[in-house]
């Protein structure tokens, strides 16, 4: 069975299937594609599809063009009718893996495709999760639920785990060119997985089974979540000794070895930081371990808006104002520059704040011109113009995100007040005494 598949992978004939369409799934899409393979992709979600099949895209990295590009080449198809799937010879999923209330994993949506899979599993096909998640997940959640199709992994079947490592925005990597961890089950389903991500990656990194490949992004992220933990607390305790954290981190990373800089924000934003740490650190208990830095470094990351909010509060009581009624315009909703993603976004915790501080609140972001509804929260809300008149009518202008497109002179010469939450301002020459640092 393995040879048969590996034979048609070779060939440039295999099928490949892309459950969920979003940020990770619609760029493998393209990336296939591209090599010249057959691609059909799958989402619960109507308007995704409607909007592929009319060749217009929903993610701003991805061009409309690219769409079209792929449609027109006669290698992709887009549907929401799941019974296809026994077509393609390889199934990547890349569903959300988001965390309940209570911190802990939120497996909904890894399970529902691993059923809906399940129940039309076939012979020689090659099942690979791409959705970060922690330790052992592909083992002990997946494959169960692949199993009540009665055939058998490695000789019916085969299962691989492989990180999606997507970074929207940037502009030095691509899908195809960040290197791609693969673990399989076992040596048949690493082979297969290998075999199918070469066609469309550059680099392939195989390690020895699901889980090592599972815990490799896990330590990525928690990597970056631990760091970013501590200049966020560096920039509080700076803030009350009086020195600019901004400075600090730019003077040390002049050091060309030992030490790489990390800056401190509003809170943490995108799918992952925020998120992954947090699953390691619940599949620890299950080894009665508590992971302390993960722990800690989540406590200070997710403290980071509250901090923010009091520094609007402290600008404006220094300025004769009370928050409350107050006309307060966040810059930027989107989690990081220069992108249209608002996942778990820290900017749609400020307006929350805010507004349960009585402040009225609008946003503007060039990249998201509307709010949509999400899994916590529906806004309603539109893009406000970014014009002098505009500016000078509110009482606060907080710069969540620093967008590369921003006038940061401009703002700060026709704001009241500029509360800086990403040292954005630091190139401004003038008004400098309106600038909050936060």
């Amino acid at each position: 069975m393995i040879d048969r598949l590996l034979k048609k992978i070779d060939m440039h004939k295999a099928v490949v299937g892309v459950v969920g369409l979003g940020y990770v799934g619609l760029p493998l899409v393209r990336e296939f594609t591209s090599a010249g393979i057959k691609v059909t992709g799958f989402d619960i979600d109507h308007n995704k599809i409607k909007a592929l099949h009319a060749g217009k895209s929903y993610i701003e990295h991805i061009p409309s063009s690219a769409v079209r590009k792929m449609a027109g080449s006669g290698l992709f198809d887009a549907t929401d009718d799941f019974d296809r799937l026994s077509r393609p010879d390889c199934i990547i999923i890349c569903v959300p893996t988001p965390l309940t209330k209570q911190h802990e994993p939120d497996m909904t949506y890894i399970e529902k495709t691993a059923e809906a899979v399940s129940r039309r599993l076939r012979r020689g096909q090659l099942v690979v999760l791409e959705s970060t998640t922690y330790p052992g997940t592909t083992r002990e959640v997946m494959l169960p639920i692949l199993a009540r199709s009665g055939l058998k992994v490695g000789k019916d079947f085969f299962l691989a785990f492989s990180p999606e490592r997507e970074d929207p925005g940037r502009k030095d990597y691509t899908t195809k060119t960040i290197p791609k961890i693969v673990g399989g089950y076992d040596k048949a389903s690493l082979a297969a997985a290998v075999a199918i991500y070469q066609l469309a990656i550059d680099t392939i990194v195989p390690v020895s089974s699901c889980e090592a490949a599972e815990a490799a992004k896990i330590l990525e992220n928690t990597y970056r979540c631990v760091n970013i933990a501590l200049v966020n607390e560096l920039k509080i305790l700076f803030y009350r000794m009086k020195i600019d954290v901004w400075e600090v981190i730019n003077a040390a990373a002049t050091k060309p070895f030992g030490f790489t800089p990390f800056y401190p924000g509003p809170g943490l934003g995108g799918h992952c930081i925020p998120i992954d740490p947090f699953y390691l650190s619940w599949k620890a208990r299950e080894y009665g371990m508590r992971t302390r830095f993960i722990e800690l470094s989540g406590e200070v990351n997710v403290g980071m808006p509250r901090f923010v909010i009091h520094k609007v509060i402290e600008a404006l009581n220094g300025r004769g104002k009370a928050l409350k009624g107050a006309k307060v315009l966040i810059l930027g909703l989107a989690y990081k520059k220069d992108i249209d993603d608002v996942r778990e976004s820290p900017s749609l915790e400020l307006i929350e704040l805010l507004k349960h501080h009585g402040a009225k609140v609008d946003y503007n972001d060039p990249h998201v011109p509307r709010t949509h509804k999400m899994r916590e929260y529906d806004l309603q809300m539109t893009s406000q113009k970014l014009t002098a008149a505009n500016l000078k009518s509110y009482d606060a202008v907080l710069i969540s995100t620093d967008h590369s497109s921003y006038d940061y002179q401009f703002i700060v010469d026709n704001a009241k007040l500029v509360i800086d939450a990403r040292n954005a301002c630091r190139n401004v020459k003038y008004g400098r005494a309106k600038i909050v640092m936060a």
